[in-house]
């Protein structure tokens, strides 16, 4: 299966919360024992310290809805304050708790510059 492409724009300084459902052949993929991570670079295949990285480790930033196939990418205004403006590349992977990891979305993620801080 090929990632799918969506692109995402966070406003810096503002509350950030996307939720989607991964389906196959309409039905959600139950999510239950998952793991989650997004990173975003500002450059294509760069190994360097990921400017953006999220987890659904305990604490992080995305949450899996078990049964329900969602995930729920949430980030506070002060953490997209702490983001840099600008345009990365980021992909979305998800990990079974048999170790089998799915690339299921790449694409753009921007950043949108605060004015009033």
């Amino acid at each position: 299966m090929s990632a799918g492409i969506h692109h995402i724009s966070i406003e810096q300084g503002a509350t950030f919360t996307q939720t989607m459902t991964w389906k196959i052949s309409g039905t959600a993929v139950n999510l239950t024992g998952y793991t989650a991570r997004l990173k975003a670079r500002s450059t294509v295949g760069s190994r360097t310290v990921p400017s953006i990285s999220l987890t659904s480790a305990a604490g992080g930033d995305i949450a899996l809805g078990g049964a329900a196939g969602t995930i729920t990418i949430s980030l506070s205004a002060t953490e997209t304050a702490a983001l840099n403006p600008g345009k990365y590349t980021y992909d979305l992977e998800l990990e079974s708790s048999g170790g089998v990891v799915t690339r299921l979305l790449k694409g753009n993620l921007t950043v949108v510059a605060e004015v009033t801080y």
